[in-house]
């Protein structure tokens, strides 16, 4: 299997979290730099539509970035706290199929004080009409930073699910 992971604003993938996902396969994790590239989720469409990458994981903004792009890979994806509704820098969403004919595992933070749970939500709910098919979790014990025990039984979970 080959994962590809995508970080939040200024973020990159911790060793130990690398870890965990390679017990399910190889990951490629490229650094993005979203402040100077509006078009990221382009230029990850155009960096890996063809590296056979079998599912999209991503934090914040990286989830944000892998939302969309599990669509246009129509690849499933597990997004931790992804920045849907709003940004702190811009970024251009290109034109996406409504589902990536497979699931989104969606992991919230209730007392995430940096991407607004309730705006995802309200985001997902005005999407309701498309058929992507969700998993949408909310945990009351998580804010923004996925502590390494959250990320694996999340990681445990959506592996499972496939």
């Amino acid at each position: 299997m080959k994962i590809l992971y995508i970080h939040g604003l200024n973020g990159s993938l911790v060793p130990e979290k690398r870890e965990v996902l390679e017990r399910y396969g190889s990951v490629e994790a490229p650094s993005i730099d979203y402040e100077n590239n509006p078009d990221s989720i382009l230029w990850l469409n155009d960096q890996y539509k063809d590296a056979k990458i079998d599912v999209v994981m991503g934090s914040s903004m990286g989830g944000f970035a892998g939302y969309h792009l599990s669509k246009l890979l129509q690849l499933p994806a597990l997004v931790f706290n992804p920045a849907l509704a709003e940004r702190s820098v811009v970024q251009n969403l290109p034109d996406t199929p409504e589902t990536n004919n497979s699931h989104i595992h969606i992991v919230l933070g209730s007392k995430d004080p940096v991407v607004n749970p309730i705006d995802t939500l309200h985001f997902l709910g005005d999407l309701l009409l498309q058929e992507q098919d969700y998993n949408i979790r909310i945990r009351h014990d998580l804010e923004h930073r996925i502590p390494l025990d959250v990320f694996e039984e999340e990681v445990v979970r959506f592996m499972g699910g496939l």
